[in-house]
């Protein structure tokens, strides 16, 4: 039988401020080597859902259950989250000025391997590791060397997010809006290295607006998130007919 990662069910959750409710009742299931899209207008709470099953502290899940490989995800802290194996990627990475890139990646691949009792890397294995990796996705030696993200383009700061998804080998990776803003080359970069790492023990979980990155990843699962929860469920042709037709007849039937 194949492992269920994430399990969701009847999720409610939103801003710890104010209290408003941003995820209504969500449901939803991922097994191990399957890849879940989801797609849906702005303001629908895409975003949120990545936040919550990461631990953003700025939100609070108000209903349901989030399990991850059996683990309550409710009574973990982020970074307990991130060792068990749930990895983002941001929509806006932040900016860490006056840590390296280089440095961070080798403090949080340890710390990993720290967590599942597995030795540390000493500095010449990261590094060995880490160059080959980063000529993978063309993220130079001068990259490494600068701040986390400060002055970095978009198209680098996704690079960037890709090399660490391959250093981190995640078993669940969300990728929030990991295409926007690419190009052509850099969009394909991104792809390239999410399809080398899927596997049949890891999950991918997509929120995007658009279609391109879909073409080159091909999900399992395409869902149409409105209104806080899951409201139809289909595959790549689900996709392809929101290219064309839009949110309009599905935002309709969440109301």
């Amino acid at each position: 039988m194949t492992e269920k990662l994430l399990e969701i069910k009847g999720l409610c959750a939103g801003v710890a401020e104010g209290g408003k409710e941003i995820i209504k009742g969500l449901d939803l299931s991922v097994k191990a080597g399957e890849t879940h899209a989801i797609m849906g207008p702005n303001g629908a709470g895409k975003s949120t859902l990545s936040y919550v099953l990461t631990g953003k502290p700025d939100y609070v899940v108000t209903g349901g259950t989030m399990h991850f490989c059996g683990h309550d995800l409710t009574s973990l802290k982020p970074e307990e989250r991130a060792a068990l194996g749930i990895f983002l990627s941001m929509q806006a990475p932040v900016e860490i000025p006056g840590v390296t890139t280089q440095n961070f990646l080798k403090h949080a691949v340890n710390a990993v391997r720290k967590y599942n009792n597995l030795p540390e890397l000493d500095a010449a294995e990261f590094l060995k590791l880490l160059r080959t990796k980063a000529k993978e996705f063309e993220v130079s030696a001068e990259m490494l060397k600068r701040e986390i993200n400060v002055g970095f383009s978009g198209g680098e700061k996704k690079r960037l997010e890709i090399l660490q998804l391959s250093l981190l080998q995640p078993k669940l990776a969300i990728l929030d809006e990991a295409d926007s803003g690419l190009d052509i080359d850099a969009l394909k970069i991104v792809a390239n290295g999410v399809n080398q790492w899927r596997a049949a023990d890891n999950a991918l979980l997509i929120i995007t607006h658009h279609i391109d990155l879909l073409r080159q990843i091909k999900p399992d699962f395409v869902h149409i998130y409105a209104d806080g929860r899951i409201v139809k469920t289909g595959d790549m042709a689900l996709a392809e007919e929101l290219e064309t037709g839009g949110y309009k007849n599905y935002l309709d039937e969440a109301q």
